[in-house]
């Protein structure tokens, strides 16, 4: 049986989303984006990651502001053997060995940047990855970098995400707490739904539900039978 000549396609509901987000973008020019303090943050991979669902990740750059709404994150908590710590701490790693709120970037099979951020006490290795977020301000600055994209596809997907925000090597050991340059923040407060799945595209501890995301934002990278959560809840939930 043929499909229905009206049901949604992916170039369907690529446009529908870039139109609706380039619309609140001109009704919100500039968003009150208050900088997360190193005292807001949770102490531990997986509370982390479960937090920075909702939280802004902005860029200022001479050309002008980029900042999206971060939509998907995965936590590599302690001991986890897929995680860069893993092996203790290295020249390469020690990023994720400071404490949390700290920049961890590194180039993914010589093609893409990924930008993580540390997430235990000092010295106690593990991060967190941020695998997405929803452009919102300088959209013209990360389609310049990304020519040619739907908006969806700006930053859907952690190397996405760094090559539209303009993130690199250079970036690794920075302080995301300064409210400067690279830096993360915060506009609603309280609580925030959250759904929790297994990370995307590991060959070990595949089990484990470790990655975070915003139900029903068409922003979130993977599948999309990913978007539905299993374990959806708007708490903390279990500790892993």
């Amino acid at each position: 049986m043929n499909a229905p000549t009206d049901a949604p396609t992916d170039a369907k509901l690529d446009a529908k989303t870039d139109a609706k987000t380039k619309a609140q973008c001109m009704r919100k020019p500039s968003l009150p984006i208050i900088p997360l303090s190193r005292d807001d943050l949770p102490v531990g991979a997986t509370q982390l990651a479960r937090f920075m669902i909702g939280k802004y990740l902005v860029h200022d750059v001479p050309e002008g502001r980029m900042s999206g709404r971060i939509v998907e994150t995965e936590a590599y908590p302690v001991g986890d053997s897929t995680s860069h710590a893993f092996i203790g701490r290295r020249p390469h790693n020690g990023s994720m060995f400071l404490a949390p709120g700290y920049a961890y970037v590194r180039l993914t099979y010589g093609l893409s940047y990924m930008l993580n951020m540390s997430a235990e006490a000092e010295d106690v290795g593990a991060g967190i990855l941020i695998r997405a977020v929803e452009p919102l301000e300088g959209l013209p600055l990360m389609e310049a970098r990304r020519p040619g994209v739907p908006l969806r596809d700006l930053a859907r997907g952690p190397g996405r995400l760094t090559v539209a925000l303009g993130i690199g090597q250079s970036f690794d050991g920075r302080d995301l707490c300064t409210g400067r340059d690279l830096w993360i923040g915060v506009i609603e407060t309280g609580d925030v739904p959250v759904g929790v799945t297994t990370r995307i595209g590991l060959s070990r501890e595949m089990h484990r539900p470790l990655r975070f995301f915003e139900p029903g934002s068409a922003f979130v990278s993977g599948p999309r039978k990913l978007l539905v959560a299993p374990h959806a809840d708007l708490g903390d939930g279990p500790q892993i």
